[in-house]
C-alpha cells in the first residue's frame, strides 16, 4: 500500500459525521493535489475493508458523483447525517470539513 493510499484511508476516516470532503480536497490533504481520481479508486476499492464512511466525500462542486442506486443511497446516508441535499447538491460553505 502506498503511502498517499494510506493516507487517504486516514483522512476519510477522519470526517466527522455532518461534514463532507472534496475527492479533490482528500487528495491535497494526502500530498498529491492533482489525485481525486486516485482519491475515488481508493474509495471504490477499499470501503469496505476498512469501513470507510464513503458518503462523506462528494466533487469539487459539492455533488454527489454517483449515479443511479450508489447516488440514492450516498445522499440518503448524507440526510441521515443531518446534511440538507438539493438536487443532489450540499452547500460546503456550511459543510465542508476542513483539516487544520
Amino acid at each position: 500500500m502506498t503511502d498517499f493510499t494510506k493516507q487517504v484511508i486516514e483522512i476519510v476516516s477522519t470526517i466527522p459525521y455532518g461534514k463532507v470532503m472534496t475527492y479533490g480536497d482528500i487528495a491535497s490533504c494526502a500530498g498529491n493535489p492533482r489525485g481525486a481520481r486516485q482519491v475515488s479508486r481508493i474509495l471504490h476499492s477499499l470501503s469496505s475493508k476498512y469501513q470507510l464512511p464513503w458518503h462523506r466525500v462528494i466533487n469539487h462542486k459539492g455533488g454527489i458523483s454517483l449515479t443511479g442506486e450508489g447516488g440514492f443511497m450516498q445522499e440518503s446516508l448524507l440526510i441521515q447525517e443531518n446534511i440538507n441535499v438539493v438536487n443532489h447538491h450540499i452547500d460546503l460553505t456550511k459543510y465542508r470539513f476542513k483539516i487544520q
